[in-house]
């Protein structure tokens, strides 16, 4: 049976009413975002992407704690509650930052070689597989050479547990994406088999399991 996904507009809808309590997964989210922030180097960073800014949460830990402060910040969002609440939280560096509603779709309206940092965190494992291919084909294009592509996403069990979690996960999502929504466990890893991957964890919290993966562009004669 071919995995159900939400529509963008159904995906739309969702993080349209799920607004703020977004928030609340940091229980098991922010153990992921440490251990991305300590690898990806985003001190050196000149110009952040994100793909689903979500409520600004991550945005903002980028620019108090990470980011030089000429650094710019760009995020994107399919949802109208999410770019609001985004842009109420990093209002503060509104000089150098912007949100910007999408369509869902993966192309971004960024010209090639526009970043040097493309960031999604609990993105793709909304999308479909084709979705994903398409975004990280995206990313890149508008990632300069030498830039990094950061993501986190869901992923499989490693301890008893923990796979339990993500059977249960998985089940729920079979029968109603909107339950969970929309996300699924992935491994990431196998969709960036193109990039070079520089570092890959898996990072486990309350028994729900995230991948961390920060790759570098294909080398020259290398397909995106």
């Amino acid at each position: 049976m071919a995995t159900r996904h939400l529509s963008h507009e159904e995906a739309r809808a969702f993080y349209d009413r799920f607004g703020r309590n977004q928030d609340w997964q940091r229980f098991y989210e922010d153990p992921a975002i440490d251990a991305l922030l300590r690898r990806a180097d985003f001190e050196s960073a000149r110009s952040v992407v994100e793909l689903g800014c979500g409520t600004g949460r991550l945005a903002a830990r980028l620019l108090e704690e990470r980011l030089p402060s000429e650094a710019t910040y760009a995020g994107f969002d399919l949802s109208r509650t999410m770019a609001r609440l985004a842009r109420e939280r990093i209002a503060p560096w509104s000089d150098r930052t912007e949100i910007r509603l999408t369509d869902g779709s993966p192309h971004l309206p960024l010209g090639d070689d526009t970043c040097d940092r493309f960031l999604s965190a609990y993105v793709l494992d909304l999308l479909s597989e084709q979705e994903i291919h398409a975004t990280l084909h995206e990313a890149g294009r508008v990632l300069a050479p030498g830039g990094r592509l950061c993501l986190i996403g869901l992923t499989f069990g490693q301890t008893l547990l923990s796979r339990c979690v993500c059977r249960l996960w998985t089940t729920l999502h079979s029968l109603s994406p909107r339950v969970v929504g929309g996300c699924r466990p992935l491994r990431l890893a196998a969709y960036a088999a193109e990039w070079q991957i520089t570092h890959r964890e898996v990072v486990c919290a309350f028994a729900i399991c995230s991948e961390v993966l920060i790759a570098e562009q294909p080398r020259p004669g290398q397909s995106r």
